[in-house]
This record gives C-alpha cells, sequence and structure tokens, in this order.
C-alpha cells in the first residue's frame, strides 16, 4: 500500500531526473495561486526560500515537495500525484524550470481510503 503523501508519474520522474542533471538538487513547492496558478514549482535547491508558512508533504525523486499549511489542510485527506504535459507554447512563461524544456508539472490528486489514511496516521505519529 503507497501511503506518501506525494507521488510522481514515470513521465515526470523522467523529466525531473533531466532536470537534475541539468541542475543539480531542485526542490518542489505547490503553488497555491498568484502568476503560477496552481501548478507544482520546481526550483534550483538554493534559488527557493522556502516560506515559514509552508511544510514539507514528502520527496519526489529525491526532491523535497513544499505546500503551504493553509493548502496542506485541504489536501490532508489526498495523495498528491505529479505528473507532467507537453507545454510548447508556454515557454518561459513560467517561474518553474521545466517550462524552457517544453514540458509543465501539474498536478493530480485522489482520496486516500480510510485503510490508507489510517495507515498514513500510523506512519506520522
Amino acid at each position: 500500500m503507497d501511503t506518501r503523501r506525494v507521488v510522481v508519474t514515470a513521465e515526470a520522474q523522467k523529466v525531473v531526473d533531466m532536470l537534475k542533471k541539468e541542475h543539480g538538487d531542485l526542490v518542489f513547492n505547490q503553488s497555491g495561486g498568484c502568476c503560477d496558478g496552481t501548478a507544482p514549482m520546481c526550483y534550483e535547491k538554493g534559488d527557493f526560500y522556502v516560506p515559514s508558512r509552508n511544510v514539507k508533504l514528502g520527496e519526489i525523486c529525491g526532491c523535497e515537495f513544499f505546500i503551504d499549511k493553509d493548502q496542506f489542510e485541504y489536501f490532508r485527506h489526498s495523495q498528491i500525484i505529479i505528473d507532467v504535459r507537453e507545454e510548447k507554447a508556454a515557454f518561459g512563461n513560467s517561474f518553474s524550470i521545466e517550462i524552457d524544456h517544453g514540458y509543465q508539472f501539474i498536478t493530480r490528486s485522489r482520496i486516500f481510503s480510510d485503510e490508507e489514511y489510517k495507515e498514513l496516521q500510523k506512519l506520522e505519529a
């Protein structure tokens, strides 16, 4: 049973691996709106200051993944799934580093089953 709060699809993992080879250590932050909508944002680790309001949701591909604590409350019962799509038209139209390679990370989610949520609570205790 996979009760991690954040996971990544195989396609998104390929893009993360490509970005890590080019940029080194990365960090993700689930955007809460503003300029980039609600997309997961990927930065070089040294280029992103983690706001004190944010909580570490987990890791994907060895990269820390953060989310605003209010958003976390909204997603508390959900697993966040990071996926990717080709987005050639958005070149340079995002702060997230994958966009210049013609990709955009996207967030999908699913509600944990009661059994998964109980297991998750045990793991986090």
